[in-house]
């Protein structure tokens, strides 16, 4: 079909057969609907802390990252992923559920701070379904190993949220005793038993790994899905590193830490090679939130301005690598918008199984992963309903195809203490102007309008300051919570 023949006045009605007909014959490669009855692996690599601009793949010039380089160019490339916070609670309890953090009470910690403290009282609700739980119940062995962070008592662990076996730590590598935190030393769990405290924090990358490894093995001949949360670079402001990659990046500790996850992330792709598991596997590699802002510099946002912990692009537009050979086109990009909240419903769907019961928030993208990344079949659901960007529980932006929107706000909460001072309204094209230098809320009144109203309506289902959403569930609570070191 020629460009310019169809005219504004039939595009409506010849609208539809154009889409039948894209969706035709740039549908999902292979038949992404269609698998044979063979359920794929998922290997999900979520790390810590790690900003878009510190691989290779997106631009950094400082570290050496080419087994992660590697999935970019033999799978996706999403350009505007989003994960559903700025900081690791949040973000991880929104990956896990599918939900906003809001929606299922992990958005704020139960003394009103932004992540879980050591031996906190509060934890990802029991009754919320898990990735991990959803593909569980349809025949997948599952695995974490790394960094949980939604909970350190027993009924919050991960054995408690459909994971098969766990090894790692319960909450940020940063959370180590020292004047005004009296909580013990950093513990390594295996399952629910602490095996080590303090544990080496510049082993934890490889120990995760061999694990992982040994994980691929155990359950080659059935569906698995391994779960590799790495405490890398982490939330220290000296990240760690084990000895073969210590001192060895242009960047310092936090190079050598993203060296390390390099080489993380080749052992694991190594395994599935060795196994010939690499065709009939689902390989995503993102990370919770962006680098935090440093003094010296150590991670990388850019393109993206500000840094990790608030609602900036550089916070919440993640780095983020899809590969399933066969089913996802080698080298493609897509700037769809899509997010972390994705992934479960769109996991679930290729495995075959129910969605929670509970309401989520994400949707099924298997027609971006596996389809044409240029034609139209490859839009956003959240282009209808809008993203929103929260800080703690307060709703900051929204954004819905190319447009982000900075909401007006008397009292924006500037930092994680709810610090608050007023904020304009600001429009930006983080399609085309992803370093937001030009504001256009002036030229695209209509845009402005239909962005507010899209802002009202994640306000009413999920909530905002001092406003219940319809749509929101609480938390899980203990009473007496004890120091993980007594649960031995």
């Amino acid at each position: 079909m020629r460009r310019g023949v169809i005219t504004r006045g039939v595009a409506r009605t010849i609208g539809i057969v154009v889409v039948a007909w894209l969706v035709a014959v740039w549908g999902p490669q292979g038949g992404c609907d269609e698998l044979g009855g063979k359920l794929p692996n998922v290997v999900l690599f979520f790390v810590d802390n790690l900003g878009h601009g510190d691989l290779g793949c997106t631009g950094s010039l400082l570290h050496r990252t080419p087994r992660i380089d590697q999935l970019a160019r033999e799978g996706l490339r999403l350009t505007s992923f989003y994960s559903a916070s700025g900081v690791c609670t949040p973000s991880r309890a929104a990956l896990l559920t599918g939900c906003y953090p809001r929606r299922v009470g992990m958005h704020e910690s139960d003394t009103g701070g932004a992540v879980l403290q050591p031996v906190a009282a509060k934890g990802l609700h029991p009754d919320e379904e898990t990735m991990a739980e959803v593909l569980k119940a349809a025949g997948y062995a599952t695995g974490i190993f790394g960094k949980w962070h939604l909970g350190d008592q027993p009924a919050f662990l991960p054995t408690r949220q459909g994971f098969d076996a766990f090894l790692g730590i319960p909450y940020s590598d940063d959370m180590t005793p020292r004047e005004g935190r009296p909580w013990p030393e950093l513990p390594l769990l295996q399952g629910e038993q602490v095996i080590e405290a303090p544990v080496d924090r510049n082993l934890l990358a490889r120990r995760c790994t061999e694990a992982a490894v040994d994980f691929i093995k155990t359950h080659a001949d059935r569906p698995f899905f391994l779960y590799l949360p790495h405490p890398m670079p982490g939330s220290t402001a000296h990240p760690f590193a084990s000895e073969a990659f210590r001192g060895k990046s242009a960047n310092g500790p936090y190079g050598d830490s993203v060296e390390e996850l390099d080489w993380a992330t080749g052992a694991v792709l190594d395994a599935l090679d060795r196994h010939a598991l690499a065709n009939d596997t689902i390989v995503i590699w993102t990370s919770d939130n962006g680098a935090p802002r440093r003094n010296p510099p150590q991670g990388s946002c850019a393109p993206y301005q500000g840094h990790g912990y608030d609602t900036s692009e550089g916070a919440m537009r993640m780095p983020c690598l899809v590969r399933w050979p066969g089913r996802i086109r080698a080298g493609s990009e897509c700037d769809a918008l899509t997010s972390t909240m994705d992934l479960l419903p769109t996991l679930a769907a290729f495995a075959g199984a129910p969605l929670p019961t509970r309401a989520i928030d994400g949707h099924d993208i298997r027609h971006i992963l596996c389809g044409d990344p240029t034609v139209v079949t490859s839009r956003s659901p959240w282009d209808r309903v809008g993203f929103g960007y929260y800080r703690l529980g307060q709703l900051q932006a929204v954004r819905a195809g190319p447009w982000r929107l900075d909401l007006p706000l008397e009292e924006k909460y500037v930092t994680l203490g709810k610090r608050c001072e007023p904020a304009p309204l600001a429009l930006y094209d983080v399609a085309h102007d992803v370093g937001q230098e030009h504001e256009q809320a002036a030229a695209h009144p209509e845009i402005v309008a239909s962005l507010l109203l899209l802002a009202e309506a994640i306000r009413g289902e999920i909530g905002d300051v001092d406003r219940p959403g319809r749509g929101e569930r609480t938390a899980g609570t203990v009473r007496d919570p004890t120091p993980l070191s007594a649960h031995k």
